[in-house]
Protein backbone atom coordinates (compact mmCIF):
# COMPACT_ATOMS: atom_id res chain seq x y z
CA UNK A 1 0.00 0.00 0.00
CA UNK A 2 0.92 3.68 -0.89
CA UNK A 3 1.63 5.87 1.91
CA UNK A 4 1.33 9.49 0.69
CA UNK A 5 4.23 11.90 2.39
CA UNK A 6 3.00 15.08 3.47
CA UNK A 7 7.07 16.52 3.89
CA UNK A 8 7.90 19.28 2.05
CA UNK A 9 10.01 17.83 -1.01
CA UNK A 10 12.77 20.20 -2.73
CA UNK A 11 12.32 21.28 -6.01
CA UNK A 12 13.80 19.78 -8.79
CA UNK A 13 16.88 22.07 -10.45
CA UNK A 14 15.58 23.35 -13.42
CA UNK A 15 17.03 21.82 -16.40
CA UNK A 16 20.08 22.97 -18.16
CA UNK A 17 20.25 24.04 -21.52
CA UNK A 18 23.42 22.07 -22.45
CA UNK A 19 22.23 18.50 -20.87
CA UNK A 20 23.48 16.05 -23.14
CA UNK A 21 21.12 14.63 -25.71
CA UNK A 22 21.86 10.71 -25.91
CA UNK A 23 22.95 9.04 -29.25
CA UNK A 24 20.24 8.23 -31.85
CA UNK A 25 18.35 5.11 -30.53
CA UNK A 26 18.84 5.80 -26.91
CA UNK A 27 17.64 8.29 -24.34
CA UNK A 28 14.04 9.30 -22.40
CA UNK A 29 10.68 8.73 -24.79
CA UNK A 30 7.32 10.04 -23.58
CA UNK A 31 4.51 7.47 -23.03
CA UNK A 32 1.11 9.04 -24.64
CA UNK A 33 -1.67 9.62 -22.74
CA UNK A 34 0.03 11.74 -19.79
CA UNK A 35 -2.05 13.89 -17.31
CA UNK A 36 -0.50 17.77 -17.66
CA UNK A 37 2.09 18.77 -15.50
CA UNK A 38 0.91 19.77 -12.20
CA UNK A 39 2.31 20.93 -8.47
CA UNK A 40 1.40 17.97 -6.92
CA UNK A 41 2.63 15.26 -9.47
CA UNK A 42 4.57 12.49 -7.69
CA UNK A 43 2.76 13.42 -4.28
CA UNK A 44 2.45 10.04 -3.35
CA UNK A 45 6.26 9.32 -3.82
CA UNK A 46 9.36 9.51 -1.00
CA UNK A 47 11.34 12.67 -0.76
CA UNK A 48 14.08 11.75 -3.14
CA UNK A 49 12.09 9.49 -6.04
CA UNK A 50 10.15 12.91 -5.84
CA UNK A 51 13.29 14.63 -6.62
CA UNK A 52 14.16 12.53 -9.36
CA UNK A 53 11.31 12.37 -10.80
CA UNK A 54 10.22 16.57 -10.93
CA UNK A 55 13.64 16.40 -12.75
CA UNK A 56 13.35 13.54 -15.22
CA UNK A 57 10.08 14.49 -16.10
CA UNK A 58 11.23 18.30 -17.23
CA UNK A 59 13.59 16.35 -19.27
CA UNK A 60 12.71 16.69 -23.58
CA UNK A 61 12.61 13.57 -25.67
CA UNK A 62 16.00 11.80 -26.52
CA UNK A 63 18.15 12.99 -23.27
CA UNK A 64 20.45 10.98 -21.54
CA UNK A 65 18.62 8.72 -19.21
CA UNK A 66 22.04 6.98 -17.65
CA UNK A 67 22.54 6.83 -13.96
CA UNK A 68 25.82 8.60 -14.48
CA UNK A 69 24.94 11.11 -16.18
CA UNK A 70 21.81 12.24 -14.34
CA UNK A 71 23.79 11.89 -10.60
CA UNK A 72 25.85 14.68 -12.38
CA UNK A 73 23.32 16.89 -12.34
CA UNK A 74 21.42 16.26 -9.65
CA UNK A 75 24.26 17.08 -6.91
CA UNK A 76 22.49 16.26 -4.08
CA UNK A 77 22.53 12.37 -4.88
CA UNK A 78 25.27 9.13 -6.37
CA UNK A 79 24.82 7.41 -8.71
CA UNK A 80 23.85 4.63 -6.07
CA UNK A 81 20.88 6.70 -4.84
CA UNK A 82 19.96 7.53 -8.05
CA UNK A 83 19.55 4.21 -9.45
CA UNK A 84 18.03 3.54 -6.15
CA UNK A 85 15.51 5.61 -6.97
CA UNK A 86 15.19 4.51 -10.77
CA UNK A 87 14.19 1.42 -8.88
CA UNK A 88 11.34 2.90 -7.21
CA UNK A 89 9.60 4.80 -9.99
CA UNK A 90 9.87 1.71 -12.01
CA UNK A 91 8.05 0.51 -9.17
CA UNK A 92 5.44 2.71 -8.80
CA UNK A 93 4.45 2.87 -12.64
CA UNK A 94 6.30 5.74 -14.23
CA UNK A 95 9.17 4.10 -16.19
CA UNK A 96 10.40 1.29 -17.47
CA UNK A 97 13.64 0.47 -19.93
CA UNK A 98 13.92 -1.34 -23.26
CA UNK A 99 15.74 -2.49 -26.33
CA UNK A 100 14.82 -2.87 -30.08
CA UNK A 101 16.58 -4.27 -32.68
CA UNK A 102 17.10 -2.11 -35.16
CA UNK A 103 18.20 -2.35 -39.17
CA UNK A 104 18.87 -5.07 -41.26
CA UNK A 105 21.44 -7.97 -42.11
CA UNK A 106 24.74 -7.70 -40.66
CA UNK A 107 24.30 -3.87 -39.59
CA UNK A 108 21.50 -4.74 -37.21
CA UNK A 109 22.41 -3.03 -33.49
CA UNK A 110 20.21 -2.53 -30.80
CA UNK A 111 18.42 0.57 -29.73
CA UNK A 112 18.15 1.51 -25.87
CA UNK A 113 15.04 4.11 -24.75
CA UNK A 114 13.56 4.66 -21.44
CA UNK A 115 9.73 5.22 -21.69
CA UNK A 116 8.86 7.28 -19.19
CA UNK A 117 4.89 8.62 -18.19
CA UNK A 118 4.62 11.52 -15.36
CA UNK A 119 0.48 9.39 -14.66
CA UNK A 120 1.98 6.35 -12.94
CA UNK A 121 0.76 3.15 -15.34
CA UNK A 122 0.45 -0.40 -13.74
CA UNK A 123 2.07 -3.45 -15.29
CA UNK A 124 -1.09 -4.60 -17.30
CA UNK A 125 -0.99 -0.46 -19.11
CA UNK A 126 2.73 -1.48 -19.85
CA UNK A 127 2.71 -4.32 -21.45
CA UNK A 128 -0.19 -3.83 -23.53
CA UNK A 129 1.54 -0.42 -24.71
CA UNK A 130 4.76 -1.84 -25.51
CA UNK A 131 3.40 -4.86 -27.18
CA UNK A 132 1.66 -2.08 -29.88
CA UNK A 133 3.27 -1.12 -32.80
CA UNK A 134 3.49 2.40 -31.92
CA UNK A 135 5.67 1.94 -29.19
CA UNK A 136 8.16 -0.02 -31.52
CA UNK A 137 8.12 2.62 -34.05
CA UNK A 138 8.69 4.88 -31.28
CA UNK A 139 11.57 3.35 -29.82
CA UNK A 140 13.47 2.59 -33.23
CA UNK A 141 15.44 5.77 -34.04
CA UNK A 142 14.80 8.00 -36.79
CA UNK A 143 16.37 7.75 -40.07
CA UNK A 144 18.38 10.85 -40.90
CA UNK A 145 17.18 12.97 -43.51
CA UNK A 146 19.20 12.64 -46.43
CA UNK A 147 22.03 15.56 -46.56
CA UNK A 148 20.48 18.56 -49.21
CA UNK A 149 22.61 18.77 -52.21
CA UNK A 150 23.45 22.04 -52.42
CA UNK A 151 22.35 23.48 -56.07
CA UNK A 152 25.29 24.03 -58.30
CA UNK A 153 26.37 28.08 -58.05
CA UNK A 154 25.30 29.48 -61.85
CA UNK A 155 28.36 30.16 -63.92
CA UNK A 156 29.18 34.15 -63.77
CA UNK A 157 28.24 35.57 -66.89
CA UNK A 158 31.69 37.10 -68.87
CA UNK A 159 31.10 39.98 -70.37
CA UNK A 160 31.83 39.91 -74.61
CA UNK A 161 35.23 41.62 -75.29
CA UNK A 162 35.24 43.70 -77.82
CA UNK A 163 38.75 44.11 -79.94
CA UNK A 164 39.90 47.91 -80.51
CA UNK A 165 39.91 48.82 -83.98
CA UNK A 166 43.39 48.52 -85.40
CA UNK A 167 43.15 51.82 -87.31
CA UNK A 168 40.02 54.78 -87.93
CA UNK A 169 38.91 54.21 -91.44
CA UNK A 170 40.40 50.73 -91.94
CA UNK A 171 38.28 49.00 -94.84
CA UNK A 172 37.19 45.31 -94.05
CA UNK A 173 38.87 42.49 -95.48
CA UNK A 174 37.47 40.94 -98.24
CA UNK A 175 35.96 37.43 -97.97
CA UNK A 176 37.22 34.24 -98.91
CA UNK A 177 35.34 32.79 -101.85
CA UNK A 178 33.59 29.71 -100.70
CA UNK A 179 34.75 26.99 -102.51
CA UNK A 180 32.82 25.52 -105.19
CA UNK A 181 30.54 22.54 -104.97
CA UNK A 182 30.46 19.79 -107.59
CA UNK A 183 26.65 18.82 -107.89
CA UNK A 184 27.70 15.08 -107.57
CA UNK A 185 29.02 15.55 -104.31
CA UNK A 186 26.34 14.75 -102.05
CA UNK A 187 26.48 14.65 -98.12
CA UNK A 188 25.17 11.31 -96.38
CA UNK A 189 22.24 11.87 -94.09
CA UNK A 190 23.46 10.92 -90.54
CA UNK A 191 22.16 7.22 -89.70
CA UNK A 192 20.00 6.85 -87.39
CA UNK A 193 20.34 5.69 -83.93
CA UNK A 194 18.97 2.09 -83.10
CA UNK A 195 16.02 2.10 -80.48
CA UNK A 196 17.21 0.27 -77.12
CA UNK A 197 16.33 -3.01 -77.09
CA UNK A 198 13.73 -4.33 -74.61
CA UNK A 199 14.16 -6.98 -71.54
CA UNK A 200 12.55 -9.54 -73.50
CA UNK A 201 14.91 -9.31 -77.12
CA UNK A 202 17.71 -9.11 -74.76
CA UNK A 203 16.59 -12.51 -72.33
CA UNK A 204 15.65 -14.08 -76.16
CA UNK A 205 19.36 -13.20 -77.32
CA UNK A 206 21.06 -14.51 -74.34
CA UNK A 207 19.46 -18.07 -74.63
CA UNK A 208 21.95 -19.13 -77.53
CA UNK A 209 24.75 -17.68 -75.22
CA UNK A 210 23.23 -20.37 -72.48
CA UNK A 211 22.84 -22.84 -74.45
CA UNK A 212 23.94 -23.04 -78.15
CA UNK A 213 20.77 -25.48 -79.27
CA UNK A 214 18.76 -22.58 -79.05
CA UNK A 215 20.68 -19.71 -80.55
CA UNK A 216 18.25 -17.17 -82.12
CA UNK A 217 19.06 -15.08 -85.09
CA UNK A 218 18.15 -11.12 -84.51
CA UNK A 219 14.91 -12.04 -86.99
CA UNK A 220 13.73 -14.83 -84.63
CA UNK A 221 14.34 -12.43 -81.51
CA UNK A 222 12.12 -9.75 -83.00
CA UNK A 223 9.24 -12.11 -84.10
CA UNK A 224 8.93 -13.54 -80.26
CA UNK A 225 9.82 -10.60 -78.54
CA UNK A 226 6.14 -9.81 -77.94
CA UNK A 227 5.46 -13.18 -76.38
CA UNK A 228 8.95 -13.20 -74.22
CA UNK A 229 7.30 -9.87 -73.04
CA UNK A 230 4.08 -11.12 -71.81
CA UNK A 231 6.12 -13.48 -68.94
CA UNK A 232 8.12 -9.87 -67.98
CA UNK A 233 4.64 -8.17 -67.40
CA UNK A 234 3.44 -11.12 -65.10
CA UNK A 235 6.27 -10.35 -62.87
CA UNK A 236 9.01 -12.90 -63.82
CA UNK A 237 12.70 -11.76 -64.21
CA UNK A 238 14.51 -12.34 -67.40
CA UNK A 239 16.34 -14.48 -65.66
CA UNK A 240 13.67 -16.78 -64.40
CA UNK A 241 12.41 -16.63 -68.34
CA UNK A 242 15.94 -17.95 -69.61
CA UNK A 243 15.75 -20.47 -66.99
CA UNK A 244 12.63 -21.83 -68.23
CA UNK A 245 13.59 -21.88 -71.83
CA UNK A 246 16.76 -23.41 -71.43
CA UNK A 247 15.57 -26.40 -68.34
CA UNK A 248 15.64 -30.03 -69.80
CA UNK A 249 16.34 -29.88 -73.46
CA UNK A 250 16.42 -32.36 -75.33
CA UNK A 251 19.73 -33.62 -76.86
CA UNK A 252 19.45 -31.86 -80.64
CA UNK A 253 16.81 -28.92 -81.00
CA UNK A 254 15.75 -28.69 -84.63
CA UNK A 255 14.92 -25.89 -85.24
CA UNK A 256 15.28 -23.62 -82.26
CA UNK A 257 12.33 -20.61 -83.34
CA UNK A 258 9.51 -23.04 -83.42
CA UNK A 259 11.09 -24.76 -80.14
CA UNK A 260 11.41 -21.49 -78.17
CA UNK A 261 7.78 -20.61 -79.34
CA UNK A 262 6.08 -23.68 -78.25
CA UNK A 263 7.77 -23.02 -74.90
CA UNK A 264 6.40 -19.35 -74.57
CA UNK A 265 3.17 -21.09 -75.28
CA UNK A 266 3.05 -23.64 -72.77
CA UNK A 267 4.94 -22.59 -70.08
CA UNK A 268 3.84 -19.05 -69.27
CA UNK A 269 3.17 -18.46 -65.85
CA UNK A 270 -0.14 -17.76 -64.44
CA UNK A 271 -1.06 -13.94 -63.64
CA UNK A 272 -0.96 -13.01 -60.00
CA UNK A 273 -3.65 -10.53 -58.34
CA UNK A 274 -3.04 -7.13 -57.85
CA UNK A 275 -1.67 -6.31 -54.90
CA UNK A 276 1.26 -4.34 -52.90
CA UNK A 277 4.80 -5.02 -54.40
CA UNK A 278 6.33 -6.18 -50.99
CA UNK A 279 4.48 -5.80 -47.25
CA UNK A 280 5.12 -3.91 -44.59
CA UNK A 281 8.15 -4.67 -42.39
CA UNK A 282 6.71 -5.53 -39.61
CA UNK A 283 8.20 -3.56 -36.32
CA UNK A 284 10.18 -5.42 -34.29
CA UNK A 285 8.85 -6.55 -30.39
CA UNK A 286 10.24 -4.92 -28.09
CA UNK A 287 12.59 -6.47 -24.97
CA UNK A 288 12.20 -4.56 -21.47
CA UNK A 289 15.17 -4.53 -19.17
CA UNK A 290 15.05 -4.51 -15.53
CA UNK A 291 15.58 -1.13 -14.67
CA UNK A 292 18.14 -2.49 -11.97
CA UNK A 293 20.43 -4.93 -13.51
CA UNK A 294 19.80 -4.41 -17.07
CA UNK A 295 18.31 -8.17 -17.76
CA UNK A 296 16.45 -8.50 -20.70
CA UNK A 297 12.86 -10.40 -21.13
CA UNK A 298 9.48 -9.80 -22.00
CA UNK A 299 6.89 -7.30 -20.39
CA UNK A 300 5.26 -9.94 -19.09
CA UNK A 301 7.92 -11.29 -17.42
CA UNK A 302 9.35 -8.30 -15.53
CA UNK A 303 6.30 -6.84 -13.60
CA UNK A 304 7.31 -3.44 -12.07
CA UNK A 305 10.31 -3.39 -14.44
CA UNK A 306 12.13 -5.32 -12.27
CA UNK A 307 13.58 -9.03 -12.52
CA UNK A 308 13.18 -11.86 -10.17
CA UNK A 309 16.06 -11.18 -8.09
CA UNK A 310 16.41 -7.41 -7.96
CA UNK A 311 12.52 -7.10 -7.26
CA UNK A 312 12.88 -9.56 -4.69
CA UNK A 313 15.70 -7.22 -3.07
CA UNK A 314 13.35 -3.57 -3.36
CA UNK A 315 10.28 -6.07 -1.45
CA UNK A 316 13.13 -6.54 1.01
CA UNK A 317 14.10 -2.81 1.43
CA UNK A 318 17.42 -2.90 0.04
CA UNK A 319 20.50 -5.04 0.78
CA UNK A 320 20.67 -5.60 4.57
CA UNK A 321 22.74 -3.93 5.77
CA UNK A 322 25.85 -5.20 7.81
CA UNK A 323 25.76 -6.43 11.43
CA UNK A 324 27.83 -3.58 13.77
CA UNK A 325 29.63 -6.19 15.64
CA UNK A 326 30.67 -7.63 12.20
CA UNK A 327 32.05 -4.23 11.15
CA UNK A 328 33.93 -4.12 14.44
CA UNK A 329 35.51 -7.13 13.73
CA UNK A 330 36.75 -6.84 10.13
CA UNK A 331 38.25 -3.07 11.57
CA UNK A 332 40.14 -5.01 14.34
CA UNK A 333 41.44 -8.30 11.86
CA UNK A 334 42.56 -5.46 9.04
CA UNK A 335 44.41 -3.77 12.04
CA UNK A 336 46.02 -6.97 12.95
CA UNK A 337 47.12 -7.50 9.42
CA UNK A 338 48.70 -4.03 9.37
CA UNK A 339 50.60 -4.69 12.21
CA UNK A 340 51.79 -7.73 11.16
CA UNK A 341 53.37 -5.93 8.22
CA UNK A 342 55.15 -3.49 9.89
CA UNK A 343 56.86 -6.60 12.09
CA UNK A 344 60.60 -7.01 10.86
Amino acid sequence: MVTQHFNSALSAPAVSAAYPMAKPGYGKRSAPGQHPRTRDDFALLPTRERYVAGFVDHLPDGAAMSIKQLAKQLPLYGQQAISTALNALSVAGHLRRVRCAVGAGDETRWAFRTFWSRTARDNEWWTTYLATEAAARTAAPAERPAASVPPAPAPAAVPQQRTAPEAQGATPAPEAPAPATTPTARTAPPAARPAALSPAYLALAELGRKDIRLALSADDCAALEEQAAEWLARGVTADYLIAALTAGLPAQVDCPPRFVRRRLTDKIPPELPDGPASPSTPAPRLLMECTDCGRPGQPEALPDGLCRPCRATHSAGGRPSPDPTEIAAVKAHMANLRDLLKAP
